[in-house]
């Protein structure tokens, strides 16, 4: 009898078992559409990496918001910590973008008849990343200020100031994937539709090029080149 009760749902809702009902499957899978209601088949998979994505999405930037308030509050290795789940959610729907390429390009034009006028700019998890990262990024200046500190400081005596120096390279490491994933974006949309035709907004593929490289963090790439400058002229900048 107990074993058997252990298998009754007590969470509140309408499923079988409180596993549906904590995730609310019933919901989740409603939200793409029917086979009846489809153009084409392959539109299933369209919505679920981008459904999918944009949970990924929404986790990574839940965690930069916090990572954020973290170092706000001067407690940078937590802030690390939450910023590297970030970039490997990052990391995780850059990857499944190559589940895509499954369709054919006559498929997606299919599929396309479908989308109207929705683009990837309208991504409510690309907007949130790029609303939420620059808050990161002054956070951080705010925290090198309460300590003294300049960004070369911080990589010429990384030992000594690990949480900040960790901080910083899992910064750069957001920064790098959303750049990926941009990139990957790209590819990914060149080779189903071509790179040298008009987007369902009316932006040329092309254009979607110039707005890969985009940095949050732009001194983090520039104090590399210090570091460099710096080697090449001697330890102190200046030869000597």
């Amino acid at each position: 009898m107990a074993d058997r009760d252990l298998h009754e749902p007590v969470l509140p809702g309408t499923a079988a078992t409180d596993y549906e009902r904590y995730l609310r499957t019933d919901e989740l899978l409603s939200l793409q559409k029917t086979a009846a209601e489809a153009v084409h088949r392959d539109e299933h998979l369209f919505q679920a990496v981008h459904q999918s994505s944009e949970l990924w999405l929404k986790l990574a930037c839940v965690e930069i918001e916090a990572a954020t308030d973290l170092v706000l509050e001067g407690k940078p290795t937590a802030a690390t910590r939450l910023i590297r789940r970030a970039s490997d959610a990052m990391l995780h729907i850059t990857n499944q973008l190559g589940m895509l390429e499954h369709m054919s390009p006559c498929d997606y034009a299919v599929v396309r008849t479908a989308l109207g006028h929705g683009a990837g700019f309208d991504s409510p998890g690309f907007r949130r990343v790029h609303r939420t990262s620059p808050l990161l990024g002054a956070a951080f200046d705010g925290l090198l200020q309460t300590r003294g500190l300049t960004l070369i400081a911080v990589y010429e005596r990384g030992h000594d100031l690990d949480d900040v120096y960790q901080l910083a390279e899992q910064m750069m490491t957001w920064d790098e994937r959303t750049i990926l994933w941009r990139f990957q974006h790209l590819k990914t949309v060149e080779r189903i539709i071509g790179g040298n035709v008009i987007g369902t907004q009316g932006t040329p593929v092309d254009v979607l090029g110039k707005r890969i490289d985009v940095r949050f963090f732009p001194e983090l790439w520039l104090v590399r080149d210090e570091i460099t400058r710096r080697s090449a002229l001697g330890t102190d900048g200046h030869g000597r």
